[in-house]
């Protein structure tokens, strides 16, 4: 099948990797409709692609029934599955939404799905490892996960998810791609995301404390958007009959520290780093084990860090200095004319 022929549906799709992957979709000639119910997608993040004829969004929540434009008419035949949130201060603040988000929301999906003939393609998750007893993660690892702790939601959610989208895959319903995504950065990250990328760089950027949770010593791997979308693309495109979860990440892996070195150097910032408490349940070591990813896809990261991070960077840079001028805006507008005198003297 061409891309001119595909029409695809992307829920999340204004998120930080819905919306990258929107991008990558179009640019390969294929009709895009875009589902997310702007929790915690953006407006901003898919405002430039609505001049494009082939792209559509609905604001509307997976969890609830699907609405006409998509249930009634649309014949997808490719679904992309990314609605839900990821970070924890967001997936923790409706816990109860997180979980039929995961549950309810990927049954309707499938659900979709069967009746449209559309191959699916489900985000999970590094989390269904848990605090993981086995380094490297690969994918046969079964993983450490508290069922009660304040992660469970997303933990045991995404876990429920890929059991149902297995079962349809068993039942030849659908057919089912699971990809379980490690650690990635890059823009359009939320600046309230709350995960350690987007915190050290506002942070260092604004000139704040820098906070570190635990000692620092706690492993990551970081993988840049882009290599994730080239990795999600291939697996839904992959014409190999693909029945189990696949990794992708960037299996280079540093510690919480070495990264806050690496973001205080390319930043130039003299923030000081303060050190607070490890969250519960928080993973201790994270690393995927790629081989069944490059084995399948032949796919792998291409993008070093170094280079992802001055990317990034760039991009909160940009984004801190466009709310400076919004809020100067503002301020001169309401401002009255002695204290616009001062503001004027003030830049």
């Amino acid at each position: 099948m061409t891309s001119k022929n595909k029409t695809i549906l992307v829920t999340g799709g204004a998120g930080f990797i819905g919306s990258h992957l929107c991008d990558a979709l179009l640019g390969e000639g294929a009709r895009v409709v875009c589902l997310d119910n702007l929790l915690t997608g953006r407006e901003s993040n898919i405002a430039h692609l609505r001049r494009d004829h082939r792209f559509d969004s609905i604001e509307s929540d997976v969890v609830d029934p699907l609405p006409y434009r998509i249930a009634g008419k649309a014949r997808f035949t490719h679904i992309y599955h990314l609605a839900c949130a990821a970070s924890p201060p967001h997936y923790q603040a409706d816990p109860e939404h997180t979980m039929l988000t995961c549950v309810v929301g990927t049954r309707n999906m499938l659900r979709l799905a069967e009746e449209t003939g559309a191959r699916l393609l489900l985000s999970s998750t590094s989390e269904v490892y848990g605090d993981p007893e086995t380094h490297p993660q690969p994918e046969s690892y079964r993983g450490s996960v508290s069922c009660t702790g304040p992660r469970a939601c997303y933990d045991e959610g995404k876990r429920a998810a890929e059991t149902l989208a297995f079962d349809f895959h068993r039942s030849k319903r659908v057919d089912v791609r699971v990809a379980r995504i490690f650690n990635t950065y890059g823009p359009r990250m939320r600046p309230d995301d709350g995960r350690v990328v987007s915190n050290v760089i506002c942070q260092a950027l604004s000139g704040d404390e820098i906070t570190i949770y635990g000692d620092g010593s706690q492993t990551r791997s970081f993988c840049f958007v882009s290599d994730l979308i080239n990795g999600l693309m291939r697996l839904m495109d992959s014409d190999r009959p693909i029945d189990v979860p696949v990794n992708l990440g960037n299996p280079t892996e540093l510690t919480v520290g070495d990264l806050v070195e690496r973001v205080v150097a390319l930043t130039g910032s003299n923030s000081p780093v303060t050190y607070m408490p490890l969250p519960i349940d928080d993973p201790r070591r994270r690393k995927p084990d790629i081989s069944r990813a490059r084995e399948l896809l032949g796919w792998e990261p291409a993008v070093a860090l170094q280079k992802g991070l001055e990317r990034t960077i760039e991009w909160f840079a940009s984004e801190q200095a466009k709310s400076s001028q919004q809020w100067r805006g503002v301020a001169h507008a309401e401002a009255s004319p002695a204290e616009r005198h001062l503001i004027a003297v003030a830049e």
